[in-house]
């Protein structure tokens, strides 16, 4: 594809990141809702977990290299000059509860790019990380705040309850989005509510489904498997007889091979065609693909242990809001997640007794 003119990307606008006027009060309901999964598993484990993403499949230290030569609309912000960084991975499923493998959810994973200078976002003055904060599938499952509101309460009224129900209820979605994959097509809301196709994470692309600021211009970003052991895994499917079958494959995996991924950037060319707003809106790939801005690569290692777990799932606040003023989240929902995240944060913080690390907690041998 030919190079595309600076003057066809969006530019980035200040008045996009204004909130609307009922925003406050919304995001006061929504952090109430994600604090009322914490208090229920905190009763129920003896541990505070998060509100939502609270299981963990893989810890993996990383490195993250930023490569010369990006053209100037890519090369923003974190991505403005070549370097190598020390990164962490969390890969994660949706529930707030430690569910079996066999409710099978969204995947989702949390990048962390450690010691990155800049302008920071308001809030995270202290911090020099950057997060992206990502899903396997491009849509976000709901169209604005309220809507999302009302599915973080159905998920807060099962939070720890009927887990054989859930896994009941799973197969059968899983059966019925299969049939609709067939067909061509998928449902976001069969997934989330426990019809996700019991595919390799590591085989999964990921996707922050929700706009950030690019530097001058606006994107969404995506973590593509770029090694070729990775590639492979794209349609693998897990067997989710025992509990934990997803972490059991990640710990296999990085026992003998290492893996590459690469962070794609896809630029906003227009807010009537790529909404900022709309988050069930998927960018069109043919007016703006996906581009390369960084890699992304982890040796065999450990992919999770109790350490680790007790370092990262107790010890670490991944949020789109620790970052820099070049990579602000936009949107509704990414506004209403700066406080929600905080909430939760600040709660594990209170119950496990110490303050969440800024940093890598653990990081790649030179």
């Amino acid at each position: 594809m030919s190079a595309q003119p600076a003057s066809a990307f969006q530019r980035y606008d200040d008045r996009l990141a204004e909130p609307g006027p009922d925003e406050a009060a919304l995001s006061a309901e929504l952090d109430e809702v994600l604090l009322s999964i914490c208090r229920q598993t905190w009763e129920d484990e003896g541990r505070a977990l998060r509100a939502v993403h609270a299981k963990s499949h893989g810890l993996l230290a990383a490195e993250f290299e930023v490569p010369a030569g990006l053209p100037p609309e890519l090369a923003q912000g974190l991505f403005s000059s070549p370097g190598r960084y020390d990164a962490l991975l969390r890969f994660s499923t949706t529930p707030g509860d430690l569910l079996a493998d066999r409710v099978s959810t969204p995947r989702g994973v949390a990048l962390r790019i450690c010691e990155v200078a800049g302008e920071r976002l308001e809030g995270a003055e202290s911090m020099r990380c950057q997060d992206f904060v990502m899903v396997n599938g491009p849509r976000f499952n709901a169209p604005d705040g309220r809507a999302f509101l009302r599915s973080l309460k159905l998920l807060a009224r099962t939070t720890d309850r009927m887990e054989r129900t859930k896994q009941a209820i799973s197969l059968i979605l899983r059966g019925t989005e299969r049939a609709l994959e067939a067909l061509g097509g998928e449902s976001a809301k069969l997934k989330a509510m426990g019809g996700e196709p019991p595919r390799h994470i590591l085989g999964e692309t990921f996707f922050t489904q929700l706009p950030l600021r690019h530097g001058d211009h606006i994107a969404r970003l995506q973590l593509a498997p770029a090694s070729p052991a990775l590639r492979a895994l794209a349609d693998a499917r897990l067997d989710l007889a025992d509990d934990d079958a997803i972490r059991s494959a990640v710990v296999e995996y990085f026992a003998g091979h290492e893996a590459a991924w690469e962070l794609r950037a896809q630029l906003c060319t227009s807010l009537d065609e790529m909404p900022v707003d709309d988050p069930t809106a998927e960018w069109d790939t043919g007016r703006s693909p996906f581009r390369t801005v960084a890699h992304v690569r982890a040796r065999p290692q450990v992919a999770w242990s109790e350490a680790r777990s007790r370092a990262v799932d107790d010890g670490v606040g991944f949020s789109p809001w620790h970052g820099l003023q070049a990579h602000r989240p936009l949107g509704e929902i990414m506004r209403l997640r700066r406080s929600a995240y905080a909430a939760s944060q600040a709660f594990r913080a209170e119950k496990n007794g110490a303050a969440l690390d800024t940093g890598c907690p653990f990081s790649v041998p030179r």
